[in-house]
């Protein structure tokens, strides 16, 4: 092998999906900022949820877990990502924390449903009916994460931690969901993914 050869250990598309899923990772934590406190309910209303959305739509199983991950990772080692600027391990076992959770298993779930594989795949065909049912599927798997680990680190049953943590928040995170297909119709999110 000559000085002037290369061995390309990792192929372009790779390359551009790492870089997809840092940006994604900052851009959940972006959407953690947008927090609004609600009295009477055990979570914040936030929009954190759009990362996994988008990660789960635009990088499949596979990358847009990894976005999530790096989120995840980055708030526990101190970085003010979570919502509100809260950071650290104990932020991630409080309360909330099933949420987060959620948020990364949700990514995994929308990108294995929309993708039918590890890979990505354009977003121009996958019908909007299958991703209306892998956010909504994403959803099912936050709260299914959320909503227990809500009741089993309060003084709350699971009856009020389902009624606080996901009935009383389901007419906004289904907005959030209209507004994520809003933005893939528009083709938005899939002029960004062929571009990546």
């Amino acid at each position: 092998m000559s000085g002037t050869e290369s061995v390309e250990l990792v192929g372009d598309e790779a390359v551009s999906n790492i870089a997809l899923a840092a940006v994604l990772a900052a851009l959940t934590a972006a959407f953690a900022y947008v927090s609004i406190p609600v009295p009477g309910l055990p979570v914040p209303i936030s929009f954190q949820v759009f990362g996994a959305y988008f990660a789960g739509l635009l990088l499949g199983p596979r990358w847009g877990g990894l976005a999530l991950t790096l989120y995840l990772l980055v708030g526990v080692a101190g970085a003010p990502v979570f919502s509100g600027g809260a950071a650290g391990l104990g932020y991630l076992l409080g309360p909330t924390g099933g949420y987060l959770v959620g948020f990364l298993l949700a990514a995994v779930v929308i990108g294995a449903i929309v993708h039918r594989g590890l890979e990505p795949r354009p977003l121009t065909e996958v019908s909007l009916p299958v991703q209306a049912g892998a956010l909504l599927a994403g959803l099912a798997v936050i709260y299914a994460v959320g909503v227990p680990w809500l009741a089993l680190s309060t003084a709350n049953t699971f009856t009020e931690a389902f009624i606080g943590g996901a009935v009383t928040v389901l007419p906004g995170d289904l907005i959030k969901i209209a507004a994520t297909l809003a933005l893939v119709k528009g083709g938005v999110l899939a002029r960004q993914q062929a571009t990546a």
